[in-house]
């Protein structure tokens, strides 16, 4: 999602109206194919029994017949021909409208930059590896797909109505941060959980999170951090009835009874929740100390 704090009011010069670029493959160094053949590696390993069937079974998508850092335009073609989506290089954050409608009509925009060797485990603005490697595995799988398709659709209408913030809230709780129930237990399919080393560990195997069954009104009303691991993780039971909610929900009145309500902070547990596991807050307490 954008933060219009870092994007500019225009497309910078070189960029398409669409605020789309060439992702030029052959600038990139060879320690920049290291880099992603490093980040690469490292999950590949980490996350079978931690990421969603959907995610592991998309991960073929992202395996070229080039090494290191994936060619959008062979990526593409084999994601058009799973779900109609493709994947299209930006020069970094876009505007909401931009983002929202290259989603809707089924276009990824990936920053077409990778993180030095020496940010392997943190980078504040999202690269390559992240959106390509975090999202573009989900986007092989249908359901996903569609559900993204229809998060655009309804990115643009949130805009008419002034209810963006409560929107945004649903996507980082789901496509960047969410978990999924599956038969073997608990598993990640979130693009900022499954890119990081880290919390793809620490989202389901800490006592300090809480982890609470997403109802669509909770999410949108709760605060989010960008800047550490989540204090609280929703749990959808699969990723079709995350579909079917987001296209029956008319979402006109739901944005009416809570664009002027408080925010829930991050960490709340409420009496109506179903929580799955109520976390310890220990690593909150032992970074706010």
């Amino acid at each position: 999602m954008a933060d219009d704090t870092h994007v500019l009011a225009a497309p910078p010069p070189g960029a398409n109206a669409d605020w789309t670029i060439p992702q030029d493959w052959s600038h990139y160094t060879a320690e920049d194919h290291a880099t992603w053949d490093t980040l690469f590696a490292r999950q590949a390993k980490l996350l079978p029994g931690r990421a969603s069937e959907a995610f592991l079974r998309g991960l073929d998508v992202l395996k070229l017949s080039k090494p290191g850092i994936p060619d959008f335009e062979e990526l593409s073609d084999r994601l058009t021909r799973l779900t109609g989506w493709s994947v299209v290089a930006v020069p970094g954050l876009v505007p909401d409208d931009v983002f929202f409608d290259h989603m809707a009509n089924r276009r990824f925009v990936a920053g077409n930059f990778i993180r030095r060797p020496d940010q392997l485990d943190y980078l504040q603005e999202p690269d390559v590896f992240h959106d390509v490697f975090g999202h573009v595995p989900m986007l092989a799988d249908p359901v996903f797909a569609d559900y993204l398709a229809a998060y655009g659709r309804g990115g643009l209408r949130a805009l008419e109505l002034g209810s963006l913030k409560q929107l945004a809230r649903l996507y980082w709780y789901t496509v960047e941060f969410g978990l999924i129930a599956e038969p073997e237990g608990l598993r990640i399919y979130g693009a900022g959980i499954v890119s990081s080393f880290a919390e793809s560990q620490f989202a389901l195997d800490d006592p300090s999170p809480n982890r609470i069954a997403l109802d669509m009104k909770r999410v949108m009303q709760t605060d989010y951090r960008i800047d550490d691991f989540q204090q609280t993780y929703f749990v959808i039971d699969s990723f079709d009835d995350l579909l079917r909610q987001t296209i029956e929900t008319d979402f006109a009145p739901l944005y009416d009874e809570i664009v002027d309500a408080p925010a829930i902070p991050v960490d709340a547990v409420l009496a109506d929740d179903h929580v799955l596991t109520l976390g310890t807050q220990d690593y909150a307490r032992a970074k706010a100390g």
